[in-house]
């Protein structure tokens, strides 16, 4: 399983930023944007994509990971 993906207010847009790390992998000029390159990184890893406001607090999450309670039927 890789790093969580957050999108993150940056100067001038939105940064996708793996979980730990001090630079941002990519940034864009709108949140959309940057959302659809995270959702993109956090489904090739297998983790987790975390949407941030422009307040920094998390608004949104998504999961692209293995599940260890799939929901039944």
């Amino acid at each position: 399983m890789g790093k969580n993906q957050h999108v993150v207010p940056h100067a001038g847009g939105w940064a996708v930023r793996g979980a730990g790390n001090e630079r941002a992998t990519s940034v864009h000029p709108t949140q959309s944007e940057a959302i659809g390159a995270a959702r993109d990184i956090a489904r090739n890893q297998q983790s987790e994509l975390l949407i941030h406001g422009r307040n920094g607090q998390i608004r949104e999450r998504d999961s692209f990971g293995g599940d260890p309670f799939p929901p039944r039927g």
